[in-house]
């Protein structure tokens, strides 16, 4: 069996990634075989890529994807030969053929799309734990949620509209605002032209919020900061314009005795039993008709550097995938 995939041998730009073809061996004790259909695009990517999170070298690329179980190892009684399947967090999942832990798979449930699976695993689990398990959000909580128009954001707004809340998106640009106001924000605040903070507060009545999101880091801290009410949660999830600066207790106290937080996908989906969990709420929300998601950028495989140009320029909306 021979499989195409991506590979590096030195972290940096997206030059650095390449194709190359090898031979596969049988799946291992424990693994299944995949012909990948679709591969989603993730920012996590691109902070391996980059080198922000160091890899041994050479390295595959990529995390998440889906596609139709061909072979199965010893010891595998889960999943048979025909299964369609999704999984998320287990790199090298740039490639056309792999072999993927079956631990870390999720059957597909019937009615959805190969695609739709692997544009949504990893970016919807990571909403069930932020909003369901790191901060419950609670009907009538206002929350802000920065990057509205991202392929997590539009699953966030979504899922908070449906848990009762009024879901407050940060996003770049008028049309990006209009966006976001279609998928489960109640307001839209426009980051290019409005004071994020100030705006916040206009729409709580000067309170602010009991938590925000923040997958920006550096650019948007000091407007997370001054978003939040008295004894409000800072969830800072990602770091797209580099990491947010260090946190003093200080700053904390006289902000209003806030909390700071830095959680990650890979403790909330540790267990198997919670992959399952939040998968299957995912999915059970898709299936219920509460989740829309939107796949607004298709590359083939083979134009993987294009895409992450694309990812990292920040005018892509919605999910990415490439297809092998």
């Amino acid at each position: 069996m021979k499989t195409t995939r991506v590979v590096m041998r030195a972290q940096g730009g997206p030059e650095v990634m390449e194709l190359e073809t090898i031979d596969l061996p049988a799946p291992a004790a424990g693994e299944v075989q995949v012909t990948q259909t679709a591969i989603g695009l993730n920012y996590m990517d691109v902070y391996q890529r980059s080198g922000s999170y160091k890899l041994p070298l050479p390295s595959p690329l990529g995390l998440e994807a889906a596609g139709e179980v061909i072979a199965v190892g010893d010891g595998v009684t889960e999943f048979v030969v025909g299964d369609h399947v999704v999984y998320g967090g287990v790199l090298g999942a740039y490639s056309s053929h792999r072999n993927a832990p079956a631990a870390r798979c999720i059957k597909i449930p019937e009615g959805i799309s190969d695609e739709v699976a692997a544009a949504v695993l990893m970016k919807g689990i990571t909403v069930e734990y932020l909003l369901n398990r790191c901060f419950p959000v609670k009907a009538g909580q206002d929350v802000l949620f920065w990057a509205a128009s991202g392929g997590v954001g539009q699953l966030a707004g979504q899922w908070g509209a449906h848990l009762g809340a009024r879901m407050i998106g940060v996003t770049g640009g008028a049309e990006n605002c209009a966006a976001a106001l279609t998928m489960g924000y109640a307001e839209a605040i426009d980051r290019k032209t409005e004071d994020v903070a100030a705006r916040v507060r206009e729409l709580t009545g000067g309170k602010g919020v009991p938590v925000v999101y923040d997958s920006v880091g550096a650019a948007s801290f000091d407007a997370s900061i001054g978003s939040l009410a008295t004894y409000g949660m800072f969830v800072s999830f990602g770091a797209t314009t580099g990491p947010a600066p260090d946190v003093s207790p200080y700053l904390l106290q006289v902000k209003g005795s806030l909390y700071f937080t830095r959680p990650t996908l890979a403790n909330y989906v540790a267990s198997r039993e919670d992959l399952v969990h939040s998968a299957g709420e995912t999915f059970r929300l898709i299936k219920d008709g509460v989740l829309t998601v939107n796949i607004n950028q298709r590359f083939a495989l083979s134009d993987v550097v294009a895409s992450h140009v694309a990812l990292e320029s920040g005018d892509t909306t919605g999910s990415t995938i490439l297809i092998p």
